[in-house]
């Protein structure tokens, strides 16, 4: 039941949602459900929508409030390493989204 936190170029000419193409830039994985427990006991409003068997998209719109949640729970959540490495991966994703409109953050659950 993890949540794989996935960047994607989007590619869509013309207007036509029907031509719109998705190309996988780059991803963190969650194979220990680590991200999935995290926003599971946040009570934050943007890691609260996360839906663990299901997917969340998010611009570059969202991106300064999901940093924040990030960081926030970074900073009082994490317990050791790979909860704060996990997530610093999650955050130069969601910096790298910020910085450029043609990109959106997929947060997949299972």
């Amino acid at each position: 039941m993890g949540v794989d936190v996935v960047l994607k170029q989007v590619n869509q000419p013309g207007t036509s949602p029907k031509r719109r193409r998705l190309t996988q830039v780059d991803a963190v994985l969650d194979g220990s459900d680590l991200f999935a427990r995290i926003c599971e006991n946040s009570d934050l409003p943007e890691l609260n929508r996360v839906d663990p068997y299901g997917t969340l998209i998010l611009t570059g719109q969202d991106m300064p409030q999901f940093i924040f949640e990030v960081d926030t729970v970074r900073r009082t959540w994490t317990q050791g390493a790979p909860e704060r490495d996990l997530l610093d991966a999650i955050r130069r994703l969601a910096e790298r989204c910020a910085e450029d409109v043609s990109l959106e953050l997929h947060l997949e659950g299972d």
